[in-house]
């Protein structure tokens, strides 16, 4: 084994804990809140993985967290990084299988944006030869959440509604919810992604800036009756859909695009229409899972990527020492994934 460097390049945080502010993924300069660093390469530990990093994907999850707004505290000094792709180089005990492969994984704690990450081995996931390095680093996060929200919405009906249908996610929930027969219903912030929405499988498009979008979808709503939502906004609109939603409605909340704090406008439909709010946390679900329904949700990920029926679309690629000086700009540009390389 060709032996490992004592160092490495790494983009960390700069800040500890959670924000007292909670202002949405964007960001207007990466250096307020990461930093480049040189630091030890990690060890694994019994049942963990050394991964030397090929790409790592910037989600909007990355950027709650470096902003202090995610489900666990920042560590100053930590690198950053949720996901990516990458070769086994070293292997804790327990771990030796994984040893030489090239798998996607999800870094614990973060980790993702550094030339190597140690991370559990059942966090990591063998790729198929014909899966790029950028579906590789797209594998996990974006994919498997698609797979199991759209697996809860079909639990409910043949209808349901999709917020951020233009983002990554989004995408790939119309793509699937129209490959099985069901009848996704897209929120887009712009009319000419309308089309598009369309033929990856949308049964209906909404705009959210048409001023008679609530009404439309009321119409919607009593026509096809959805019972899932899955929403990445979180904000005022949003739950005003979730109010127009029919009896035993799921609003199923896995992200915060928007800064906005929404308030619950019609409580009462929690008591005498069964309505729920909920959370989806990938996390969770593969913690929870058991392992044989993951084996056969990891391999229609991954077929669905070898085939070409998805594809990760890349709106820039950022070698790691430009991170710092360019995240910003680059997540600029719309409808695509931010591809980090080593």
């Amino acid at each position: 084994m060709t032996a490992l460097p004592s160092t490495m390049f790494a983009v960390v945080q700069k800040h500890d804990g959670y924000s007292e502010n909670a202002t949405g993924p964007a960001i207007e300069n990466a250096a307020d809140w990461v930093a480049d660093a040189q630091m030890p390469v990690p060890k694994p530990g019994p049942g963990e993985v050394l991964i030397r990093m090929r790409a790592a994907s910037v989600n909007p999850s990355d950027l709650h967290f470096v902003k202090g707004e995610y489900g666990q505290p920042r560590v100053k000094g930590a690198a950053v990084g949720f996901e990516g792709c990458g070769d086994v180089v070293d292997t804790g005990d327990g771990a030796e299988r994984l040893q030489g492969q090239r798998v996607a994984f999800i870094a614990v704690g973060a980790g993702a944006w550094a030339e190597y990450v140690v991370t559990p081995a059942p966090l990591c996931i063998p790729l198929r030869p014909e899966i790029s390095d950028e579906d590789g680093a797209a594998q996990i996060v974006n994919p498997l959440t698609a797979m199991a929200m759209v697996d809860i919405a079909r639990s409910a009906g043949d209808t349901f509604i999709v917020s951020a249908a233009t983002s990554q996610l989004g995408k790939l929930v119309c793509s699937l919810g129209g490959d099985l027969g069901l009848k996704p219903i897209a929120m887009a912030r712009r009319a000419e992604t309308t089309d598009a929405l369309k033929a990856l499988g949308a049964h209906d498009v909404l705009i959210t800036s048409d001023p008679d979008m609530l009404q439309k979808f009321t119409t919607l709503s009593r026509e096809l009756k959805p019972r899932v939502f899955l929403d990445a906004i979180m904000d005022q609109q949003t739950e005003q859909v979730f109010c127009a939603m029919p009896k035993g409605a799921r609003w199923v909340c896995y992200g915060k695009l928007s800064p906005e704090l929404p308030k619950l406008t019609q409580p009462g439909q929690l008591i005498f229409m069964g309505k729920r709010i909920e959370g989806f946390w990938l996390t969770d679900w593969m913690t929870d899972t058991p392992p044989a329904d993951q084996a056969r949700v990891v391999g229609e990920v991954q077929a669905r990527f070898a085939d070409g029926q998805w594809k990760t679309d890349v709106s820039e690629r950022l070698a790691l020492k430009d991170v710092v000086a360019n995240l910003a700009s680059a997540l600029q540009k719309s409808d695509g994934k931010v591809i980090i390389t080593p």
